[in-house]
């Protein structure tokens, strides 16, 4: 040992260390232009996404607002019977909805979701209960919402 450090302990040695010089800062910059190209082309992905889903929830407001309705009739033919009508009117032109009734509001009915529970199942009721008093079946407004969820609207309709 050197006679510099004759008679020093352990925790005088220590204090003779220099410390250890600490890296330079890594700068969090990308290095090449095409990370930026990258991160730019993201945002803008990002963007577009944000809205089409803004668009999507826009156009299905009159789908929400009659879901709403259906849960406050309770079952009432007569109030299901007007929800769907208001809804056909949001989602199709009014010439094409306006003027059918009984079998034939039935059948518009069954073909723009793809079933057949109005025109031979439960939705039967819905032809005539704002003409006359009738007993709602039980799964009417379960009907009702299903049709209200997956009806295909036309294109360019109920923005």
């Amino acid at each position: 040992m050197s006679e510099d450090y004759e008679g020093l302990n352990l925790v005088g040695l220590l204090e003779l260390l220099e410390p250890i010089p600490e890296p330079t800062a890594i700068s969090l910059v990308p290095q090449t232009q095409g990370w930026i190209w990258l991160g730019l082309a993201g945002l803008v992905l990002v963007f577009k996404l944000t809205q089409y889903g803004r668009r999507i929830w826009r156009r299905n407001a009159y789908r929400r607002a009659a879901l709403r309705e259906v849960k406050r009739a309770h079952g009432d033919p007569v109030a299901l019977a007007g929800i769907l009508r208001r809804t056909a009117l949001a989602a199709y032109p009014r010439s094409r909805v306006a003027s059918l009734f009984g079998s034939e509001w039935l059948a518009f009915l069954d073909r723009a979701y793809g079933g057949g529970e109005f025109t031979s199942g439960d939705g039967r009721v819905l032809a005539f209960s704002p003409y006359q008093e009738s007993e709602a079946p039980a799964g009417l407004d379960h009907l009702v919402s299903r049709w209200i969820k997956t009806h295909k609207a036309e294109t360019g309709r109920a923005a």
